[in-house]
């Protein structure tokens, strides 16, 4: 493996290195859609707020929401962005049992959040 620079480096891994590097490159590209994910979020007053976490392939959306009469606050996890290929993220809503149900819409990250901003309104907009 070489490093910017040109110099050669060696790489000790034990186990078969291509499983690693493609673990560790999937999380360089999930970092880089949640980066680009919040970006977009904070732009429109209607998702503005809300915070995304990694979990394996999933962005999952979530705003704070206060419970018991405004003695506690909690995350509620509202929707789901699951990536389809390197460009293509599928869209599932959180139900009210707790199960992530997915829905007919797929595309960019720019194209998901559009859908929340328009169809979905009422589930990401502050409470």
């Amino acid at each position: 493996m070489e490093r910017r620079g040109g110099t050669t480096i060696s790489l000790d891994i034990p186990g078969p290195p291509t499983g690693t590097i493609v673990f560790m490159m999937s999380k360089t590209k999930m970092q880089a859609a949640l980066t680009t994910l919040t970006r977009l979020l904070e732009e429109n007053k209607l998702t503005a707020g809300m915070s995304v976490i990694i979990h394996g392939d999933h962005l999952i959306l979530r705003r704070s929401e206060v419970i018991e009469q405004g003695t506690k606050s909690v995350n509620v996890d509202l929707v789901r962005l699951t990536r389809l290929n390197a460009s293509r993220y599928g869209l599932s809503v959180r139900r009210h049992n707790g199960r992530w149900e997915r829905m007919p819409f797929s595309g960019s990250i720019k194209e998901m959040v559009s859908v929340m901003q328009t169809f979905m309104q009422h589930l990401v907009a502050p409470r």
